[in-house]
């Protein structure tokens, strides 16, 4: 896909979850504070007012116990009756010196508080003062009371409110309506004692009361029926957010998934579908590559919205014969990936062809073919377990490999390729041709085989052809049938021709040097190399640095090099001409054959294909055929080779129609490069050296 689409799908897709996942956590996060902040504020605004108040008031009272008469060792009661009710006098270390009124207090359990609200730290422990910052230094000391328990420092570091004596104050509860008037209209009464020091170190112990409106409480409530309101507003537009979120989702991934031209399933989806269900193993399955063979030429005659239209038809006839766990999606242009299964590979390939009939008559109007490259997923496995292969199964591989078999189909005509253990031999080459031709290139593994060319009337030497065998370590001497067209395809053989062009160079150098009667070779070019607007400069240049004379270098083209650029190619022979370089054509007459061509190409030589020869000496036509061209590059000022040639009937029909020279295991094998010295020396050959 894809692997990057893919990637950045489940990088879509764990975004989404996170994201999700965040918002709510965050969500979470924001009501709690947002409640618990609310609340807080509110109650620490209520208690800690309530409880400065109650401090002022008890240090009015103290005040106006010493003017009233309370003075250390007075007989004096103190206050006046009904301006405090209930107060107890102590001296500095708790002791009680006087009472007033109802004596509740619990002077073993109270303690220095700041000035916060207590309900605030209910359940919460604390430290020696319970500062949390107050912007003040004024410590107040209360007391619990003994029939409402409020539990302050000094009882396990806590601060506790005891529920069942709570209830006695409650509306309807055991003390409710009492004559201290704990209950009032309208609002709550909690009692604690609250300590006012007096100026000679006495303190003054007074009963007082936190007092909770209804009103305040209301607020309260409403404060918090708010809350939960705006937390269930809050929740739902979260939940609607995600769900929207969610169908975006699947409206995305569906846009994703779909094929633009079909309407339906793409190769995203079927990787993704396709994986999941042949990792599952329930059955035997096979990948396989349909292709619409006549597609661009339907388009071309036609359009391509047309086009498009057909390739709908295609895909509808295709899913209109699949199972349950079977899939088709359009790969790319006239291509469709497919998912089977099948019991045997028999009832599969009867089922294919039953596939390509429907598909061949998806118009009256038109003939189509389809071919289809088929990898049974498992066959080649090399653990030998379908099973484990399976489990283990890169669907973008296996359609790879239906694709491989699906190229090896040639014709026009509908037919089925299985993907086997022979190709991934192939595959296997050609990767180990690939990782190994530049070092063989360094170490000069390539060998330059000569094979020679005689005149067949007289057995003389005039010349010979340049071949290459690539001598490796590994795997020794490899034929050029092996190499040279994977070279042709990964575009290597222009480094393959200049090494070749290189080393017939120096050879023939350093042959001339020595004395010996040196003969034009013939070294070929590669069509490849035509591209090249100054390939006749690059041949001069390499044939100079060796000192080589440009006549005993031919340059050899292949006949199919006549039918890509032919200004270019015209324009490098003539240079090459120019330069002192005889060129040939080689393989006339293997199919690509043109007598135009030979009108404008001012070619030296023509190299008369084997196969002309391949048939009975006694082929009249055959004769014929050869004749006439012999003849008519005699006309075009040409001379004539005959490769291929391999009995000594067809070396003396040669001769008496005229042919120049003789290229073939009748006279000699392309053999190594001291072998060809020696038939230099000789000067000669016989027929004789065909059976060597």
């Amino acid at each position: 896909m894809g692997n990057v689409k893919k990637k950045k799908i489940n990088r879509f897709k764990m975004s989404f979850v996170a994201g999700s996942f965040i918002s709510a956590v965050m969500f979470g996060i924001l009501v709690i504070a947002a409640f618990g902040l609310t609340i807080g504020i509110f109650g620490i605004y209520i208690t800690d007012s309530k409880l400065r108040d109650e401090n002022e008031k008890a240090k009015k009272l103290a005040q106006m116990y010493e003017l009233t008469g309370g003075a250390a060792g007075s007989d004096t009661d103190g206050l006046p009756d009904g301006l405090a009710d209930d107060y107890i006098i102590t001296d500095d270390a708790g002791a009680i010196l006087a009472v007033h009124g109802t004596d509740t207090c619990d002077l073993e359990n109270g303690g220095p508080i700041d000035i916060l609200s207590i309900a605030e730290h209910a359940e919460q422990e604390i430290h020696e003062e319970l500062n949390i910052g107050y912007d003040t230094e004024e410590v107040i000391t209360v007391y619990p009371d003994k029939q409402f328990r409020v539990i302050v420092p000094g009882n396990n570091g806590k601060v506790t409110i005891d529920d069942r004596a709570l209830g006695a104050y409650l509306p309807g509860g055991k003390n409710a309506g009492m004559s201290n008037g704990l209950l009032g209209s309208g609002f709550l009464k909690l009692p604690f004692w609250i300590d006012a020091p007096l100026s000679d170190g006495r303190h003054m112990v007074c009963r007082s009361y936190f007092s909770f409106h209804v009103r305040e409480l209301k607020i309260l409530g409403i404060l918090a029926a708010l809350i939960v309101v705006l937390t269930i507003v809050m929740l739902i537009c979260l939940i609607v957010y995600i769900c929207k979120t969610i169908r975006n989702k699947k409206r995305i991934e569906h846009l994703l998934m779909m094929d633009e031209v079909t309407g339906k399933h793409n190769w995203m989806w079927f990787v993704r579908e396709a994986g999941r269900e042949v990792r599952k193993g329930n059955a035997h399955y096979a990948v396989l590559d349909v292709v619409f063979v006549n597609y661009r030429n339907f388009c071309v005659c036609h359009s391509v919205s047309e086009g498009d239209k057909m390739l709908r038809r295609v895909n509808d006839v295709i899913e209109g014969r699949l199972g349950k766990k079977e899939l088709v999606a359009h790969h790319s242009a006239a291509h469709f990936c497919v998912l089977l299964t099948y019991t045997d590979k028999e009832s599969l390939e009867n089922r294919i062809r039953s596939m390509i009939a429907d598909l061949e008559n998806i118009s009256s109007e038109h003939k189509f073919s389809f071919w289809v490259g088929v990898d049974m997923v498992g066959s080649t496995s090399e653990s030998g377990s379908e099973r484990s292969a399976c489990r283990n199964a890169d669907i973008e591989k296996e359609y790879n490999n239906a694709g491989a078999a699906r190229a090896t189909i040639t014709g026009d005509d509908s037919a089925i390729a299985f993907f086997d253990d022979a190709m991934v031999e192939e595959q296997k080459w050609i990767d180990m041709i690939n990782e190994n031709q530049d070092r063989a290139l360094l170490n000069e593994e390539f060998l330059v085989f000569y094979q020679p060319k005689y005149d067949p009337r007289t057995n003389e030497l005039k010349g010979a052809e340049a071949l290459i065998r690539w001598k490796s370590p590994a795997y020794g001497m490899i034929s050029p049938g092996r190499f040279i067209p994977i070279f042709e395809k990964n575009g290597f053989i222009t480094k393959i021709d200049h090494y070749m062009l290189k080393h017939v160079a120096r050879d023939q150098k350093a042959w001339l040097d020595s004395g010996l009667s040196c003969v034009p070779v013939s070294v070929n070019v590669s069509r490849a190399h035509f591209i090249e607007s100054d390939l006749a400069e690059q041949i001069r240049d390499i044939v100079d640095e060796a000192g080589t004379p440009h006549e005993l270098i031919e340059i050899e083209l292949t006949e199919s090099a006549f039918f890509d650029d032919k200004n270019a190619l015209i324009s490098t022979i003539r240079k090459l001409k120019e330069y002192g370089f005889a060129v040939s054509m080689d393989d006339f007459g293997s199919g690509y054959s043109s007598l135009n061509s030979l009108k404008e190409m001012p070619l030296d030589v023509l190299k008369l294909d084997a196969e002309f020869f391949r048939n009975d000496a006694g082929d009249d036509r055959g004769r014929i055929v050869v004749s006439e061209a012999i003849r008519l590059a005699r006309n075009l000022n040409m001379r004539t080779v005959a490769e291929g040639i391999e009995k000594g009937e067809q070396v003396d029909f040669l001769a008496d129609q005229g042919c120049d020279m003789i290229q073939g295991y009748v006279f000699a094998k392309p053999m190594s490069k001291d072998d060809y010295v020696e038939k230099m020396k000789s000067g000669r050959g016989t027929r004789e050296d065909a059976d060597a």
